[in-house]
């Protein structure tokens, strides 16, 4: 173990497999950010553990025997002081229900060292409550039959290609606007918008649901349910994490 700079993290790993289990409390074991780390093989073993001293972050994995790693996670959420979650898992299946349960990051096995260290990265920015930037609106002028509107960005719900354009949905109706998919991306994207398909951009601040059917997504706003192409589905999903980190706002 580094020596770890004051304020460092507690962590508890837990795992059914001992090879995981190993490699991941010495891949937490050699970043500076984590002072103390703890191991537990079930779900029941974790809890044991945190009743004698509280963590602050659960490293865990989801497919367990008996107490799996969802449920211990809705059995945290109940904690007094809560810890934060981080999954671990081979499975990207159980995004959404990550999702639902506010944890903090979801990471693939098998681990890799500069990805761990993004997710300590999280969870000190969670804990810590840095800020998020926060963007101005922006106005957009809409033209429809020679009439000239002007639509919020933050009234735009999700957006679609036209060729070289872009067609804008608000709950009050869509517009056109002669303006590429990709420069809206790009443009758009530190305010929450994110692509889920080829052709559509969504905002996840108007995100309702998002469903898991065989592995194919769907996102749900309002009325209209959008598909989410395999392609995006890991962008989707991370960036759903990430904005119901503990304590922001859910974006449902």
């Amino acid at each position: 173990m580094v020596d770890a700079p004051p304020g460092a993290l507690s962590a508890l790993v837990v795992d059914d497999e001992e090879p995981a289990l190993a490699e991941l409390a010495y891949l937490l074991g050699q970043d500076e950010r984590v002072s103390a780390i703890r191991t537990a093989n079930s779900g029941p073993g974790a809890l044991r553990l945190l009743d004698s001293a509280a963590v602050d972050v659960v490293f865990c994995d989801i497919a367990m025997p008996g107490l799996d790693g969802l449920d211990l996670a809705r059995v945290l959420a109940r904690f007094a002081r809560r810890p934060q979650v981080v999954f671990v898992t081979a499975y990207d299946q159980h995004a959404v229900d990550a999702f639902d349960l506010r944890a903090t990051d979801y990471v693939m096995k098998p681990v890799r060292a500069e990805r761990l260290r993004e997710a300590v990265r999280r969870v000190v920015e969670a804990r810590d409550g840095a800020p998020e930037p926060v963007e101005d609106d922006e106005t957009i002028a809409v033209e429809l039959g020679g009439v000239t509107r002007f639509v919020q960005r933050s009234q735009v719900r999700y957006v679609e290609a036209h060729g070289d354009y872009a067609r804008l949905h608000t709950t009050a109706g869509s517009h056109l606007l002669r303006i590429p998919l990709a420069t809206l991306e790009e443009r758009w994207g530190t305010a929450g918008f994110v692509r889920i398909h080829r052709s559509t951009l969504v905002a996840l601040q108007h995100v309702d649901e998002v469903r898991s059917d065989g592995g194919r997504y769907t996102v749900r706003l309002g009325d209209d349910e959008l598909a989410v192409s395999r392609r995006h589905t890991r962008e989707l999903r991370d960036r759903l994490i990430r904005s119901a980190r503990p304590g922001r706002p859910d974006p449902r």
